[in-house]
């Protein structure tokens, strides 16, 4: 039997009166048309309306009009009133001509133009309300917007994308913004207005419009710069230097297509500007991988690892552990999270994955179907110099990681590596690609005995420099420039890839999702697309004319020369390697060489006993003998 739905009290109210509104469509319906002698004869005829009003409550509720909250009252809402009158009219219409007026009365009691009146009425009544209890709330935000705290903001960009914006200051969304004008870069919305506010002109057009609003005596303080604002085309590193010279505060609208929760400003970080349009993610398929699932991250608290468990949360994780050695970090980490106030049940384990004990067990009693191995030592200079201690987390701590995920019966484990790991010089790259080879030979050594099963897979993924990541250049670059100079760059020469943390995890999860798909194949190393190498001069010089300032003028460029384990340029591909393109924008797969599993635990073997009596000569031979392209010297 089917239950009625339960209404709350608003519903209710919103029930009687749309029910109070047909009544009332019905009789003003007859008064207008039946006004004089018609109408005496059919008042008595209404006793239909009782009934009337049973089956119209019926309707509305097939069509939901009791569910719609009036203060977001839009097009869809207005359809569904006018498909609930139609119905209410065309019934009428039956009545009418079909069932009771011929055989009762000898003629048609209500007539075609009476209901074709009754219609517009009761979608008057019906919508009218509705619509007008949107615009009192929306003059009643607006004034309070004026009346409050609130700053005085330009916003820049096309009319589809301002009124994103502007619908979250009507709903409450989005505070502390009083919108006085628009400009966009589109000529089909020049003198138009957008829920009520006005388009003043071109955004080459900022600083008259800020000039003119200053003398009518409002202070623009703030700008916010919507996704069209912020394409290569408007070149939105000049409006950001045009704008702090104005003195204005500037914001960013985030595109909805980046798998963010809610509508929320953000700051206009250097870091934005300094790139190829980032490659279009497919969020569903994320979203659709990540569903449900119990996820795993180690070094969470990590810049990559921090937001590898941003995106988990976002796509719906059911589960998430975040396992970092760092107390500062994972207290920090797992605060963002929370405030996040997602469903996922979140436990965060201070760990060291060196400690092969302490991660099979909490991996083990986690039960994972997914673990992303983020937890790497990686600034090349100090691996140098530490190279042990390189070796003890990149090279042991990823064979822990790896073999947790397998014995916990994860489904993937995707391990985030560099593309220093290719044709390496540095015991940073050494040691990377060392680990992939381990998590190949393993991941083809579980597939060899799953009979029939479905065996984890290990994947690598590699990826180039990370903007505004721990230890970057951008960072640096721009405290060096707040200091007040000299940025220092290494050589005049060198170039590197680089990528937003966003766009680099994303792309790390989609090779995840290809990983565990029916086309896998057999390739268990992708590489992410990095688009052009950058000039590291050319990107210290863009950074010195986005924080205001010249270079050479303001800000010296100084070059200390190329420290030990770097190269002027990357490499994308090792010359054996084979690549396989996959069918996803922005990732490449590849076939490196794979050692078998035995010669690589040898080696291994090897180098732990190295460590234990510090013979660095010995180490570097194994890392010769395993990646035989490594070009390390022993100090």
């Amino acid at each position: 039997m089917t239950r009625l739905p339960k209404l709350t009290p608003r519903q209710v109210l919103i029930v009687l009166h749309d029910l109070v509104a047909t009544a009332a469509a019905i009789v003003l319906t007859f008064f207008v048309r039946f006004e004089g002698q018609p109408l005496g004869e059919r008042l008595p005829g209404l006793k239909f309306l009782p009934f009337f009003l049973l089956y119209a409550a019926a309707v509305y509720f097939v069509f939901g009009l009791q569910r719609n909250k009036w203060r977001f009252t839009s097009v869809p809402d207005l359809y569904d009133i006018f498909r609930a009158a139609t119905v209410l009219a065309v019934s009428l219409l039956a009545l009418d001509y079909v069932l009771v007026a011929p055989n009762v009365y000898g003629g048609f009691f209500f007539g075609k133009i009476t209901i074709l009146l009754y219609w517009f009425l009761q979608m008057f009544l019906l919508g009218g309300s509705r619509v007008a209890y949107r615009y009192f709330h929306y003059a009643r935000t607006l004034q309070r917007v004026k009346i409050a705290d609130a700053t005085p903001t330009l916003v820049l960009g096309r009319a589809a994308d301002a009124e994103i914006l502007l619908r979250s200051i009507e709903s409450g969304a989005v505070k502390k913004i009083w919108p006085v004008g628009i400009l966009s870069p589109s000529t089909a919305d020049r003198g138009q207005s957008i829920r009520g506010i006005p388009v003043l002109g071109d955004i080459d057009d900022l600083e008259r419009v800020v000039a003119d609003f200053s003398g009518r005596g409002t202070q623009v303080t703030r700008v916010v710069l919507t996704p069209s604002a912020l394409s290569p085309e408007a070149r939105p590193e000049v409006l950001l230097m045009r704008a702090r010279k104005l003195g204005l505060t500037m914001s960013q609208l985030p595109s909805l297509d980046a798998g963010g929760q809610a509508v929320q400003l953000a700051p206009v970080a250097v870091e934005d500007l300094l790139l190829r349009p980032s490659v279009k993610i497919d969020y569903r398929r994320l979203e659709t991988f990540v569903s449900g699932k119990a996820i795993v991250v180690t070094g969470g608290g990590g810049s990559i690892g921090s937001e590898i468990c941003d995106r988990m949360v976002a796509f719906g994780a059911a589960r998430l552990l975040v396992i970092e050695n760092s107390e500062p970090a994972l207290h920090a980490v797992m605060e963002a999270l929370k405030a996040k106030q997602s469903s996922a049940v979140l436990s965060g384990r201070i760990a060291d994955i060196r400690d092969r004990t302490r991660i099979m067990g909490l991996i083990a009693q986690f039960k994972p179907d997914m673990v992303f191995h983020a937890a790497a030592l990686k600034h090349v200079p100090m691996l140098e110099l530490d190279w042990d201690e390189g070796i003890k987390t990149n090279v042991f701590g990823s064979i822990n990681v790896a073999d947790a995920a397998a014995a916990a019966g994860a489904a993937a484990m995707v391990m985030i590596s560099t593309d220093k790991a290719i044709e390496p010089v540095s015991v940073l790259g050494a040691t990377k690609r060392l680990a992939e080879m381990y998590c190949e030979a393993l991941d083809k050594e579980l597939g060899r005995h799953a009979e029939g099963k479905d065996a984890t897979r290990l994947i690598s993924v590699r990826f180039g420099n990370v903007l505004a990541s721990n230890g970057s250049v951008v960072p640096k670059f721009k405290a060096q420039i707040e200091a007040g100079g000299p940025v220092t760059v290494t050589h005049p020469d060198m170039v590197r890839y680089f990528m937003t943390i966003r766009e680099a995890c994303d792309l790390v999860i989609t090779a995840a999702t290809h990983a565990l798909g029916p086309d896998r194949g057999d390739v268990s190393v992708y590489l992410l697309n990095m688009g052009q190498p950058v000039k590291i001069v050319d990107l210290a010089e863009r950074i010195i004319r986005l924080s205001g300032l010249e270079p050479g003028r303001d800000i010296q460029i100084t070059f200390t020369g190329i420290r030990p384990g770097e190269r002027l340029h990357e490499i994308l591909f090792a010359r054996e390697e084979e690549t396989a393109d996959i069918g996803i924008p922005g990732i490449v797969a590849t076939r490196p060489v794979q050692p078998s599993l035995e010669a690589i635990r040898a080696w291994a073997a090897t180098l732990e006993q190295g460590l234990s009596r510090s013979e660095r000569a010995v180490i570097y031979n194994v890392l010769r003998d395993a990646v035989p392209e490594f070009r390390g010297e022993a100090a």
